[in-house]
C-alpha cells in the first residue's frame, strides 16, 4: 500500500496542501486508495460502481492522494501538537481492502498514539479482532438507511449492490462484542425516504445494542444515481438532531415521543426544556466519534448549516429556534 487518500481539509492540517478552511477539521480522515471503483453500488455516492462522479470525491469532500509513509509522518506531528484527536480510516469496497485498512492502522499506531476510527463495510469477525489487537480503538460499519426497505433500495439488493441489511446487523453484533459497548458507530443518513418516527425508532434501537448513531443529511452529488433526489428539509433534520441528542443522552427514549402521521409531535419534554436544550447549541454539532466534527461534509459553507463543526453562535441559535417553530 502506496498511497491513501486525504480529505482535503485534512490534507490542510496536515500541511500537505497550502490552503484556508473556515472551520479545521478535529479529526483526520483518510480513505483507502484503489485505481477502480468501490464494487459497492450506494445510490447516495461518487465511488459507486456505475457513478460517473470523480473518483477523489466522497460526498462533497476532494480526496487527493499522498504517499502512505508522509501523511503517517505528519499525522504524528499534528497530534503532538495537539491539533487534532482521532483518525479516521474510511474504507472504499475492493479486493484486500481488509489488508490495507489492516497495514494503515498498524503504521499509524506504531508511529503515534493518536486515537483510531475506522469506518468500513462489514468485515470478518478475525478481521475486527486484528483491528482491535492493533489498538484502533472504535470502528464504524454504516447501515446508511433506518429500514430494511429503504437499506434495499439504495444499497442492497435492489440497488445492484452487495451488501444485505441482516448481513450490516450481524457485523454490528459482532463488533459490539470485539470492540465493547459505546465503541461501536454506524452513520444513519436523513433523507433518504423515511419519516420521522422510523428514523427515531432506529437511532433508539442503535443505542440500545451499544451501537452510536452518527447522523448525516442526504447530500445530492453530481453524477450519482440519487443526484436529482433533493436535500431533507431543514426542519425535518432538526427534529431529528433534537431527538438524537435526547437518546443518546439517555434523556427521553423513543417511547416517550409522540408522533402523528409518523411526524414527531411531543418530544416528552415541557416546552421551557426543549427551549433550554436548543438553546445549548449541542444538538446541532456533528454527531460521530469523540473529537470528529467533519466540517461541511454535507454542506456549503454558505448554508444551510445541517452539521455544525463547532458550537452554533447565538445568532445560529436563534436561527434554529425560528427553524423548529420556537419563535
Amino acid at each position: 500500500m502506496e498511497k491513501v487518500r486525504v480529505s482535503v481539509g485534512s490534507a490542510i492540517v496536515l500541511g500537505l496542501i497550502r490552503g484556508v478552511v473556515d472551520a479545521e477539521p478535529t479529526t483526520l480522515y483518510l480513505l483507502t486508495y484503489t485505481e477502480g471503483r468501490c464494487l459497492a453500488n450506494c445510490a447516495f455516492c461518487p465511488q459507486a460502481r456505475t457513478s460517473t462522479a470523480r473518483t477523489d470525491m466522497l460526498s462533497r469532500v476532494i480526496w487527493p492522494a499522498f504517499n502512505v509513509m508522509d501523511v503517517i509522518r505528519c499525522i504524528n506531528k499534528v497530534f503532538g501538537e495537539g491539533k487534532i484527536k482521532r483518525v479516521c480510516i474510511q474504507a472504499l469496497n475492493y479486493p484486500g481492502v481488509q489488508d490495507d485498512i489492516i497495514y494503515l492502522a498498524a503504521r499509524i499506531r506504531s508511529e503515534s498514539n493518536v486515537p483510531i476510527s475506522v469506518s468500513c463495510q462489514p468485515i470478518k469477525r478475525e478481521e475486527m479482532v486484528t483491528l482491535a489487537k492493533i489498538g484502533v480503538e472504535r470502528i464504524g460499519i454504516a447501515l446508511d438507511a433506518v429500514t430494511e426497505e429503504i437499506f434495499s433500495k439504495v444499497k442492497g439488493e435492489m440497488a445492484n449492490g452487495p451488501y444485505r441489511w441482516s448481513l450490516h446487523l450481524n457485523a454490528l453484533k459482532d463488533a459490539i462484542e470485539i470492540f465493547g459497548r459505546g465503541k461501536v458507530t454506524t452513520h444513519l443518513i436523513a433523507g433518504l425516504g423515511e419519516n420521522d418516527e422510523e428514523f427515531i425508532s432506529m437511532m433508539q434501537r442503535c443505542v440500545d445494542m451499544g451501537i452510536y448513531p452518527a447522523v448525516f443529511a442526504f447530500t445530492p452529488i453530481s453524477r450519482t444515481r440519487m443526484a436529482a433526489h433533493p436535500k431533507p428539509s431543514i426542519e425535518y433534520y432538526r427534529r431529528i438532531q433534537v431527538a438524537h441528542y435526547l437518546i443518546t443522552h439517555g434523556i427521553k427514549r423513543f417511547e416517550d415521543m409522540k408522533f402523528r402521521d409518523g411526524q414527531i409531535i411531543d418530544f416528552g419534554l415541557s416546552r421551557d426544556e426543549l427551549k433550554r436544550i436548543i438553546l445549548s447549541g449541542e444538538p446541532f454539532m456533528t454527531s460521530g466519534c469523540p473529537g470528529c466534527n467533519r466540517p461541511y461534509y454535507n454542506e456549503d459553507p454558505k448554508g444551510p448549516i445541517y452539521n455544525y463543526p463547532r458550537k452554533p453562535t447565538l445568532k445560529e441559535i436563534s436561527e434554529i429556534q425560528r427553524q423548529m417553530g420556537m419563535v
